[in-house]
């Protein structure tokens, strides 16, 4: 199993990384993709890379992590960090929190996007109340292989991403009760484009939602999920999105 995307370098992993790991290993999960969010973030994610086989990195710029970030400075970065990851990323445009100017998040949305494509990278999107105005920027680089990270759009904008060509991730809210509407989309998506993610420390699944730190064995509980929605054993779930993880990372995930 592969965790696409968590946070390692947060603190209350990072503090414990060697059992976090040593969870997730007990219960089968083999790679797991620590997300940069600035620059910094992506240099320590990096070298966390360093410390297991276990871990690929990202780095990229999150669009609520863009403000004040001087854009060239950025760009040239990312561009010399690209032969030590696996994607460019988080990146794309959050309209939740609006902390940053729409144009500012789209400025640094399309850098990225750029590096990702000449760099011959996959990108990992963020994109919260946005896939329509992540989708318009997108169409610009239609080359690009993307994954829109933690979904929970709706069935729309699930059929507008799978239609550009992106695949989809889904994190601890496919578990969730109230969530029927997102397990009904996660059922009518062609197998070949979904992945499976905790964005550790956030989102915890059912039935773990009430420990507040989330962390990568917990994939399991997500991935048993979609299983049961498949109607497939786990091990089967299991090779379908490990395959679809290696098709968009390439073969720097191994």
């Amino acid at each position: 199993m592969i965790d696409t995307h968590a946070h390692l370098t947060d603190e209350r992993l990072a503090s414990r990384l060697d059992e976090v790991l040593r969870r997730a290993r007990g219960v089968g999960v083999e790679r797991i993709i620590s997300i940069g969010v600035d620059i910094e973030d992506s240099i320590d994610a990096i070298a966390l890379g360093g410390r297991s086989e276990m871990i690929r990195a990202t780095s990229g710029v999150h669009p609520n992590h863009s403000a004040g970030v001087d854009i060239v400075e950025a760009e040239r970065s990312l561009r010399g960090l690209v032969g030590e990851v696996v994607a460019i990323g988080e990146t794309g445009i959050d309209l939740y929190w609006k902390k940053v100017p729409l144009d500012w998040q789209v400025a640094f949305f399309r850098m990225q996007l750029r590096v990702a494509i000449e760099s011959g990278l996959a990108v990992v999107i963020h994109s919260r109340e946005a896939v329509r105005e992540s989708l318009d920027v997108l169409r610009d680089f239609r080359e690009v292989r993307a994954v829109f990270h933690s979904f929970t759009g709706t069935a729309d904008e699930a059929k507008a991403i799978v239609d550009h060509g992106a695949m989809i991730g889904f994190t601890g809210p496919l578990t969730y009760k109230k969530n029927d509407f997102l397990r009904e989309i996660a059922c009518q998506l062609p197998r070949d484009r979904v992945l499976v993610e905790t964005d550790a420390p956030y989102l915890s699944p059912e039935p773990v939602r009430q420990i507040k730190t989330n962390e990568p064995s917990h994939v399991m509980h997500t991935a048993g999920v979609l299983a049961m929605l498949w109607g497939v054993e786990l091990a089967e779930l299991d090779r379908q999105t490990t395959a679809n993880a290696r098709c968009l990372f390439g073969a720097r995930l191994d």
